[in-house]
């Protein structure tokens, strides 16, 4: 359609003023779907079961400020004292059932005096929210990916140390290790450790503490692990080998010098492209009692030319090889092991949305326990998100080699700029609670359909 000019453009030139005035506002209009499915969840009850062991009598309950917390970073909040920001916004405040928000110092002292089984809870809870999910869905795999991921500070908190940092040396860091879930791209558990550690470090017990839990739950699914060459070792691998787990693990060349002899005697490469070839072979170092299948990797790539070059002169491109070696204990064909063994770089694209949406990357207090709760709660952000999402909508994409998400996720930020972000007002015309926004055409279309869709689901015991 074709507007005119005059109808399109206006003058303004007038700065209206100022007033302000109390009324029942929000600018997080947004949030009533998360009232909503937070109520489908039953997590404020369930919060509280985290925290029954500790001594009740505090005007604000643990469980009430732990979950202010996840709302902080949902709506894109960092230090604690930016929540005066929404401190007398109506919907934050029915969204945690209180009247007023707790100070900055409230807060605060919470963190500081959590103990290690308020943790060990929050992570069990974690847990079976993801499992919940995972039963629904009845997936014949499950694949899980370990890595860690450094968390740097410039203040002495309880248990960070200087460790190895390509971005910020010689900053102090927690080093945790997390366990993700490739179908749903949701944190299932973490390993808390300080910065100075190895990847490896408590790895073994805690892998297995994983799988044994996911076994636990769904006995018929079956699992598999991806990890990096950090992890290559007979402990990790022998163990994962005899529970009956499909596993592919890099492989580090610089520990392992036959193996560079192995590439160089070779002549005959089966092709996968254009660009990759491979071979493989049943290998295993000489201090390891069985052997497995390595899988050896042959990339051709541009290699980089570091003498002055003229501009004006064409300089053709010089072209070299890339290796990479791959141990795995999967029977399909060598194509597929190489695209699985690949699709675990989702894993940092989620590290990145934790450090940029959820905050991972900040520490907040000085103590051990307290910057663990924070951490779970942006893990909890970032997982109650996506399963906001997967509640109301079905899965768009089937099983891939490379184990995708089963869901085209929106990031957090997204969901912020087109949802959470939306000023309304609260009103009670003839008793019944309304909350009014502006009359979007998108907003009219979804937010409606959302909602209906969460009530509809049935809420969790």
């Amino acid at each position: 359609m074709k507007f005119r000019r005059s109808d399109v453009q206006r003058q303004a030139h007038a700065i209206p003023q100022l007033k302000f005035d109390k009324q029942a506002l929000t600018s997080y209009a947004g949030l009533v779907l998360f009232q909503q499915f937070f109520t489908n969840l039953n997590l404020k009850a369930r919060l509280r079961t985290c925290f029954r062991h500790q001594a009740a009598g505090k005007v604000f309950g643990r469980a009430t400020l732990f979950l202010q917390l996840i709302v902080h970073l949902l709506l894109g909040f960092r230090d604690l004292r930016d929540c005066r920001a929404y401190r007398d916004d109506p919907l934050v405040l029915r969204t945690l059932g209180l009247e007023r928000l707790p100070d900055v110092a409230t807060l605060s002292r919470m963190l500081k005096s959590a103990d290690p089984r308020s943790a060990e809870n929050l992570r069990r809870l974690m847990r079976e929210l993801i499992f919940e999910r995972l039963a629904i869905l009845g997936l014949a795999r499950l694949t899980l990916d370990f890595d860690g991921s450094v968390l740097s500070t410039r203040r002495r908190a309880e248990g960070t140390a200087v460790g190895f940092n390509k971005k910020r040396k010689g900053e102090r860091s927690y080093y945790p290790l997390f366990c993700t879930i490739a179908q749903t791209g949701q944190v299932l558990d973490f390993l808390h450790r300080s910065g100075n550690v190895h990847d490896s470090n408590g790895a073994r017990p805690f892998i297995l503490a994983c799988i044994e839990a996911v076994r636990e739950v769904l006995p018929n699914t079956v699992i598999e692990v991806r990890m990096d060459s950090a992890f290559f070792s007979d402990e990790i691998i022998d163990a994962l080998h005899a529970w009956r787990i499909d596993f592919t693990v890099s492989v580090p060349f610089e520990r392992f010098l036959e193996l560079k002899a192995v590439i160089e005697s070779r002549r005959r490469w089966h092709r996968l492209n254009h660009m990759v070839s491979y071979f493989e072979i049943d290998w295993k170092p000489k201090c390891w009692e069985k052997s497995f299948r390595f899988v050896f990797i042959r990339t051709q790539a541009k290699q980089q030319r570091k003498e002055p070059i003229q501009l004006d002169l064409f300089v053709p491109h010089e072209y070299g090889y890339e290796f990479k070696v791959i141990v795995t204990n999967k029977t399909v064909k060598a194509n597929t092991v190489v695209a699985y063994h690949e699709g675990r770089g989702a894993q940092e694209g989620i590290f990145g949305d934790l450090k940029t949406d959820c905050q991972m990357g900040y520490i907040p207090v000085r103590t051990w326990i307290g910057n663990q709760l924070y951490l779970l709660a942006g893990l909890f952000a970032h997982n109650l998100v996506r399963e906001y999402q997967m509640a109301i909508t079905p899965p768009q994409r089937n099983t891939s080699i490379q184990r995708t998400t089963l869901w085209a996720f929106e990031k957090i930020d997204t969901l912020r700029n087109t949802l959470l972000h939306r000023a309304g007002r609260l009103t009670r015309p003839q008793g019944v609670l309304t909350l009014t926004l502006n009359a979007n055409a998108w907003l009219r279309h979804n937010m409606p359909r959302i909602l209906k869709t969460l009530k509809n689901i049935k809420p969790a015991a």
